[in-house]
């Protein structure tokens, strides 16, 4: 039996970042989008003080964001009661999670529901599966 493809996240470039949060977010909600994540960061780590963030595209139309910094990141989630440390990637994984989540509650559109379970499929395949898995639930 043939296992399906993993899902693939390709960095978004330099020259392509003005693009991305407009066409996943639309123009109305791209800024909230980039601040939220950035705020439940802030609200899920002790360790983020700002800085650089890279852009992936998932190959099955998900999308996420994560600090740029090569680093592990304490986390820690008052509503769950979670804590690890995770990789940069997975810790953008989780925020980003939290701010589609967020998003779904306000907006409750099918294309947020959409990002919200692409990025959640990817995160199932993730190394880092059971950390990010856990700090969501």
């Amino acid at each position: 039996m043939k296992l399906p493809p993993k899902i693939a996240a390709t960095e978004v470039p330099e020259d392509k970042r003005l693009s991305v949060l407009p066409d996943f977010f639309g123009f109305t909600q791209m800024l909230r989008a980039e601040a939220l994540t950035y705020g439940w960061m802030s609200k899920l780590s002790i360790d983020y003080i700002g800085g650089y963030w890279h852009f992936y595209k998932l190959d099955n139309g998900g999308f996420y964001m994560a600090p740029s910094e090569d680093k592990t990141w304490r986390i820690a989630v008052d509503g769950n009661g979670y804590e690890g440390t995770v990789s940069g990637d997975a810790a953008g994984i989780i925020a980003t999670l939290f701010m589609l989540g967020q998003f779904c509650g306000e907006l409750q559109t099918e294309a947020m529901a959409e990002a919200y379970h692409s990025l959640l499929d990817f995160a199932t395949e993730h190394a880092e599966q059971a950390a990010i898995l856990n700090a969501i639930d």
